[in-house]
């Protein structure tokens, strides 16, 4: 939890030099754009250079104007490059004056804070994941039988999904949030769920323990992640409107951002994903209850809630894909749904009994 504490604070300075940014005039040219206007300007004056001096030998000859403009556009070039030895320190600064303006113009992608926000994160991870299989091994079975393995597992996933995401599309602008629910969910795990290892009941006993509690982890994962691209948007489509009404703004760094619809595609297609993982997170669940009570369903609180999260996102995916929800309402289906998660997670797994009671938590 430490090691990602440290990379959200790195995510949280790459999103204040964002904003930074975002507030450098259009008008002020970068240095790249200063750069490419010193070399036009170089090669305009050989190209003047050269025609005055081709002009003025054409009352000597044709041979001396060829001599005179190679002269001429050799001496311009020697000056422009500092003509000797001495100059190459200047040179250097330059060069490396130049890299920093380019940085703070944004000419560059990738700041430091993010680079080594990212590199936390990895590490991170690699620890989580390390502890995980540490877990695992001292339970001698898969570590998420109850509220504080479910917790720390979940966890990783979300991580891991963040870092997977990454490798297809440039999401690093969302993990100030990701980090920020992770380190919340560890806290509350560390303080309020921790439990020794203890014997699975009977009704975990199965090989169904893997396949429904990991396509379940996978699809909470995914709509994490979803529900981060939708406050994205959200806050952006703010931001838009202010701009087409020449309002100011707030939070600048949205000037980074994709656009709101860029953003709302992406979140589409990754709820999508998780929404596959759900599906099959509520009929492999039904098939377990057959195996271990006898019928696929019960109306047991925790399988009304599966239900009703499956139906939120139902209705997300089917308003958007055919009765035209896009924009504002689609993002608050996916919000609405991934709250309807984190209720079903940390209140109805807690604080209501019945035949899913396997948090691990003493009353």
């Amino acid at each position: 939890m430490g090691l990602y504490a440290v990379a959200f604070v790195f995510f949280a300075l790459d999103l204040a030099r964002r904003s930074a940014r975002a507030t450098i005039p259009a008008s002020v040219p970068s240095a790249v754009s200063r750069r490419s206007a010193a070399t036009e300007d170089v090669l305009f004056v050989e190209a003047g250079d050269a025609g005055a001096a081709g002009a003025a030998s054409g009352r000597t000859g044709a041979a001396d104007a060829a001599t005179t403009a190679t002269a001429t556009v050799t001496a311009t070039r020697a000056a422009a490059s500092g003509g000797s030895g001495g100059r190459s320190g200047s040179a250097a600064i330059a060069r490396l004056t130049s890299r920093i303006e380019d940085d703070v113009h944004g000419d560059r992608v990738t700041s430091t804070s993010l680079r080594v926000a990212m590199v936390v994160t990895i590490v991170g991870f690699s620890t989580h994941l390390l502890a995980d299989l540490f877990r695992g091994l001292a339970a001698g079975r898969v570590p998420w039988a109850n509220m504080w393995e479910f917790s720390m597992t979940g966890t990783l996933i979300i991580v891991g999904i963040f870092l997977l995401a990454n490798l297809r599309f440039d999401v690093r602008y969302l993990g100030t949030f990701v980090l920020f629910l992770v380190c919340i969910l560890l806290m509350i795990a560390t303080t309020k769920y921790y439990v020794p290892v203890v014997p699975l009941p009977p009704a975990l006993q199965s090989y169904w323990l893997v396949i429904h509690i990991m396509v379940a982890l996978l699809a909470t994962a995914f709509f994490a992640l979803g529900f981060a691209l939708s406050a994205a948007q959200l806050l952006q489509v703010r931001r838009e409107h202010q701009v087409a009404q020449d309002k100011p703004t707030q939070l600048r760094f949205l000037a980074t951002l994709p656009k709101s619809d860029t953003l709302e595609n992406l979140a589409y297609r990754i709820n999508i994903v998780g929404f596959i993982f759900w599906t099959f997170t509520l009929i492999a669940g039904a098939i377990w209850a057959e195996k271990a009570w006898g019928r696929y369903w019960g109306w047991d609180t925790k399988e009304v809630w599966t239900f009703i999260i499956w139906v939120i996102y139902a209705g997300y995916i089917h308003a958007r894909a055919t009765r035209g929800w896009r924009g504002t309402r689609s993002a608050w289906l996916a919000l609405i749904g991934f709250s309807a998660v984190m209720f079903n997670f940390g209140v109805v797994n807690v604080f209501f009994h019945g035949l899913h009671s396997y948090s691990g938590l003493t009353s």
